[in-house]
């Protein structure tokens, strides 16, 4: 099968692109509300894709049960391709609540949480995938 015919390598490509963008809007100094949202949108699409990407991945190292992030994520901490299994619990339950972010205070408090603590996991999740990709 080519390399580019193989579906993470695909779903990286477009992680790589949202984590970009999420990395630039989180070097916004003092965003503002609209700038936040923004933050929040590209943290939803960069975890949307990080899932999806590990999916595929186990996916094709035959692991065909994967059928929600919660799934994904627990298998991939059992096989070592995730660490801090806590933190991509939290990732997940904070995500899911991120379509409830209607003040300005819950936008603040989860654009730190972006920035402190699940930006530094999702970057995790590219390096890991990047060296994936280079030793195909």
């Amino acid at each position: 099968m080519a390399e580019e015919d193989i579906r993470w390598i695909q779903r990286f490509s477009n992680f790589s692109k949202a984590m970009y963008h999420l990395e630039n809007a989180l070097q916004i100094p003092n965003p503002d509300i609209v700038q936040k949202a923004g933050i929040i949108q590209f943290f939803e699409m960069s975890f949307e894709l990080a899932w999806n990407m590990v999916k595929d991945y186990l996916e094709e190292q035959g692991f065909v049960d994967i059928k929600s992030p919660r799934s994904a994520l627990k298998k991939a901490f059992e096989m070592n391709i995730l660490e801090n299994g806590h933190d991509w619990m939290d990732l997940l339950q904070d995500r899911n609540l991120t379509a409830h972010t209607y003040d300005e205070q819950k936008a603040t408090d989860m654009e730190q949480l972006i920035s402190n603590k699940y930006f530094p996991l999702l970057k995790a999740l590219r390096d890991s995938f990047n060296q994936k990709l280079h030793e195909q």
